[in-house]
């Protein structure tokens, strides 16, 4: 059976991250949440390669650590209790795929969300640390006061990133009500 792939924002994500992911590669999750994405990178990444994870909640690294026990995950994986806009100061080596993941933490305290100031720190050492032909994936979850800023400024941002050095694409659902999160995707050339 056919599957839909114009679903949802994350959804265009993981397939983008599964095109461009190879067993050995290093790949960073932003926004390590409750783990998910953290698991996704892992498998792709495969028992070579490594992902770093990164979050400033305390009950996102729990939960991603009981996550990874009960999945077996047996890639190299660093959890970091420590928000996104510092990852250049905990990774050294080039990057093949960046996810954020931005909002706040499901099933959390919505009032603790990614910022429009910090978030743009971190897209700046992303584009550092990524190697060539990488990839930023960024799924904008906009439905809330930070979230609007947020998506605002991350657009203006990447709007002024230079097309010789980096493809930038923004994909956005249409019919959608309630705000769907919107992907944009920075390659650098």
């Amino acid at each position: 059976m056919e599957k839909n792939y114009l679903t949802n924002a994350m959804n265009l994500a993981k397939e983008l991250s599964i095109k461009k992911l190879r067993d050995g590669d290093v790949a960073i999750d932003a926004t390590m949440g409750n783990g998910n994405d953290t698991i996704f990178l892992a498998k792709l990444v495969g028992k070579e390669g490594k992902v770093y994870a990164f979050d400033i909640q305390e009950s996102a690294l729990t939960n991603t650590k009981e996550k990874l026990q009960k999945n077996n995950i047996s890639c190299k994986i660093e959890l970091i209790y420590d928000g996104h806009e510092k990852m250049d100061q905990y990774v050294k080596e080039e990057v093949r795929l960046i996810m954020f993941n931005l909002g706040y933490l499901p099933r959390n305290e919505h009032q603790v969300t990614t910022k429009a100031d910090t978030t743009i720190s971190a897209i700046k050492s992303s584009l550092k640390l990524l190697q060539k032909n990488g990839v930023i994936i960024l799924v904008i979850y906009h439905g809330h006061v930070e979230g609007k800023k947020e998506k605002i400024v991350i657009e203006e941002f990447v709007q002024e990133l230079n097309q010789k050095e980096y493809n930038v694409m923004q994909l956005s659902f249409l019919n959608q009500i309630n705000n769907p999160p919107l992907l944009i995707a920075i390659e650098k050339r």
